[in-house]
């Protein structure tokens, strides 16, 4: 009956996605890449929050806030704040130039080897980290949920790999024969169902602590954990609070308002109106985001005494545990749609930036609109096997998932960099973007990946000669030697936004560079963007005040 379940709402997501897109023209690059900009304010925002949420966010977030508590929410509370800036500033300058992906501004503002270099960039992030990372994540999840193994009498290898291919065949069929549109829709439906789920993980959960009151149940989770429902992490935590400061809102201002896996659906809005709309309406559902990825951690943390031998097993387990058996297919076919949503958009993503970035600028000058969406398809469908391929061995691979966050760093921070300096001044020529994405990427190497284990470990190994060996002492240990990531970020970002402006005072450009507004939308504002965005904004403010 789960399955039935499962198999059915899944069916149900795919029929109404084709029925919504079956009449827009997809043989041109804004019909494919861009939905005929023709998206609206509340697709917009479910697909961005879909988009963002996946196994490897509900399943990891609610895992560190079983083990850190409260003070995670920084990366949900933190990116309400990002979308106000994407929507009030970023957002008007895409849609003035009618850009179809991010590094078509860099060739406009620099020139075509800034943008091929960063479209590349985009690209080996996508492939090497992303989309295997997705799959395996995925599979892992829809394998444990349905116990495919003693189900169908396999291996448990087998049965990611069978997984994999699951997931990885249905969410290319999506991305790259439907289309953003296809992809937008089909995220829709499946935020209303995620919500609904994630919603109940919680409320099941406090029903359970409160003897059948989610009052009672809230109030014996606060008291009894009154440590774990603290706003502001500490030097231990995996988010100090005082990195909100620092390169926390740098990564989320890159993930919300550069990445072309999750601002392809503003740049799809049939005005400035909807899009702004659409991003605030996401920005505002983000500030409630604690509820279904850091509040199941805290209620994990109360059921199992904080017994767990991993912290990652907190959510599936508190799912199990609370969750009526009759809603289990459905929340299986919710968390499926999250996955594919997560790989389809980044498919989607890597078929826009090939289609437009490569290989129309040098494959195929010539090529006419229906030939570029035709090749994208190619290459989309070559991605998608590699990624499927590449998958399974992540197990082998124990590091890959817990660098995540840090492997991203490499290109997203020289980015993010270019493009405000981009935005924020006329003179600064592309040399400069060429060296700040360069040099961005190797100093942040050479930092994550030879300084930081150099001085890590020469400080464990003199805490163990002076006979040092608590974990609390170690971990403190570990943070103090060697700056947080984070701060690794802000500090490289200020460094190449300071070479690159110095490069423009020495050898600025020719001409003051100058935005063209080609009219392909209206890009006149909502006229309550910037109460909307106060509105968010002090919310935010006020949730980190009270629980601080």
């Amino acid at each position: 009956m789960q399955f039935l379940t499962f198999i059915g709402f899944t069916i149900l997501v795919a029929l109404i996605s084709y029925l919504k897109t079956r009449k827009t023209n997809e043989n041109t690059s804004d019909g494919y890449f861009l939905g005929g900009r023709s998206l609206t304010a509340g697709v917009i925002a479910g697909s961005l929050l879909l988009t963002n949420l996946s196994t490897e966010q509900i399943v990891g977030l609610n895992g560190s806030a079983y083990e850190s508590g409260l003070s995670v929410m920084v990366w949900e509370t933190l990116a309400a704040i990002a979308m106000v800036v994407t929507a009030m500033f970023l957002l008007p300058r895409y849609l003035k130039g009618g850009l179809t992906t991010i590094p078509e501004f860099l060739a406009k503002r620099f020139d075509v080897a800034t943008k091929t270099w960063t479209s590349v960039l985009f690209l080996t992030g996508y492939v090497v980290v992303l989309l295997p990372v997705i799959l395996y994540s995925g599979s892992l999840a829809i394998s444990g949920m349905f116990n495919i193994p003693e189900l169908l009498g396999i291996t448990h290898t087998q049965s990611i790999w069978l997984c994999v291919w699951g997931i990885g065949i249905v969410g290319s069929i999506y991305a790259v024969f439907g289309g953003l549109k296809a992809v937008a829709i089909s995220d829709s439906i499946n935020a209303i169902g995620l919500l609904i789920g994630g919603i109940l993980i919680p409320v099941f959960g406090l029903l359970l602590i409160g003897d059948g009151s989610i009052i009672d149940g809230l109030s014996v989770l606060t008291t009894e954990n009154p440590e774990k429902f603290k706003s502001m992490g500490g030097p231990t935590d995996p988010v100090p609070f005082y990195t909100i400061f620092t390169g926390m809102m740098l990564v989320q201002l890159f993930y919300w308002g550069t990445n072309q896996q999750i601002i392809q659906r503003a740049l799809g809005a049939k005005d400035l109106k909807e899009g702004q709309k659409g991003l605030l309406l996401a920005s505002f559902i983000k500030i409630l985001g604690p509820i279904i990825v850091v509040l199941p951690g805290l209620i994990a943390f109360h059921v199992f005494d904080g017994s767990l031998e991993a912290s990652d097993k907190a959510y599936p387990m508190l799912v199990n545990k609370v969750l009526p058996k009759a809603w289990i297919g459905f929340f299986a076919a919710v968390l499926f749609g999250a996955i594919l949503s997560s790989f389809n958009s980044v498919l989607n993503s890597s078929v826009t930036l090939f289609g437009m970035d490569i290989y129309k600028q040098h494959l195929n000058k010539d090529a006419d609109e229906k030939t570029v969406v035709k090749y994208g398809k190619i290459f989309g469908v070559t991605l998608a096997i590699a990624a499927m391929f590449i998958a399974p061995m992540i197990a082998n691979a124990g590091s890959l998932f817990d660098y995540l966050q840090e492997v991203n760093g490499i290109y997203s921070i020289p980015i993010l960099t270019i493009i405000v300096v981009g935005f924020l001044t006329k003179k600064v020529p592309a040399i400069a973007a060429k060296i700040g994405l360069l040099l961005g990427c190797l100093l942040y190497i050479l930092s994550q990946f030879f300084l930081q284990p150099y001085f890590i470990n020469n400080a464990l190994e003199k805490a163990a000669a002076s006979g040092i060996t608590g974990d609390s002492d170690l971990a403190l240990i570990k943070a103090e030697a060697y700056p947080h990531f984070l701060d690794i970020m802000a500090i490289l970002f200020l460094l190449n936004a300071g070479i690159m402006l110095i490069i423009g005072l020495i050898k600025p450009r020719t001409e003051n560079y100058i935005q063209e507004y080609t009219k392909q939308v209206d890009i006149t504002p909502w006229k309550y963007v910037k109460q909307a965005g106060l509105v968010i904004c002090v919310i935010v403010i006020g949730v980190y005040i009270y629980f601080s």
